[in-house]
């Protein structure tokens, strides 16, 4: 199997050369974060459509974490076009990292879209480091289709925890590595690399709930699902939250 998955990430590896070439002259970076937001502002509508009945769930108690203030203070990391924003409570304050700034021109627009929400900054910055957020300012933390793109996973949960108050939650959704001995987890292996290229370094084969379930936090919540998604190599799925 091994020695299958080689011989044929070797023929992709020469197929796409034009875009390794790239890659390894630092141009395919710069390429793809352009033209990124445009390809997620597309997808994402999609994978609303067929992730709306999850997203409700998995969001259906963030008023549960509401701090004395009475309103949700909520940081999304990775936030990408706002495709979160419609499932957020109304009068939620959102503040929104993202270390691509070209996504800021459709985040107006989402922002402009949902009027229920209090919109307070956009900040230009990797989850990994978030020093612009202040420690314990906020009651939920939110990432949806992220960690498998961060450099870091440990980092940027520890990050989570530090921005969080004590008793806030840190919710997830994310796409993940497919059950060994597959034929999914078989295809997952072979086309890792170039998907890692083309959709701005995103990976198929991370299994993140073992960092999560490594993590410093008090109370867990881990699904494993199947998504009813098109795309049969990002369909394994886990989503929860978990508390500080």
């Amino acid at each position: 199997m091994a020695l299958t998955i080689f011989i044929l990430r070797l023929a992709i590896y020469i197929l796409a050369f034009p875009v390794f070439l790239m890659d390894f002259l630092g141009l395919w970076s710069w390429i793809c974060k352009k033209w990124f937001p445009y390809f997620l502002a597309s997808f994402t509508v999609t994978y609303n459509e067929q992730m709306a009945s999850k997203k409700r769930e998995l969001f259906g108690n963030l008023q549960e974490f509401v701090g004395p203030s009475g309103k949700l203070s909520l940081l999304e990391v990775g936030c990408g076009t706002g495709a979160n924003f419609k499932f957020y409570p109304s009068g939620c304050r959102v503040t929104c990292v993202d270390p691509n700034p070209n996504f800021e021109k459709f985040l107006i627009k989402s922002v402009a879209e949902n009027r229920h929400l209090q919109f307070e900054r956009f900040v230009v910055a990797s989850g990994e480091n978030m020093h612009q957020v202040a420690d314990g300012s906020m009651d939920v933390v939110v990432c949806t289709l992220v960690l498998c793109s961060v450099q870091n996973q440990e980092q940027i949960l520890r990050e989570v925890c530090r921005v969080l108050k004590p008793g806030g939650a840190f919710y997830f959704l994310e796409h993940v590595a497919a059950e060994r001995s597959t034929w999914n987890s078989f295809w997952q292996q072979v086309l890792d690399p170039l998907w890692y290229l083309l959709f701005d370094g995103c990976n198929l084969t991370r299994e993140s709930w073992k960092t999560l379930e490594r993590a410093s936090f008090s109370k867990l919540k881990l699904q494993h699902i199947q998504a009813p998604l098109s795309w049969k190599l990002v369909r394994p799925h886990i989503y929860g939250y978990a508390v500080k």
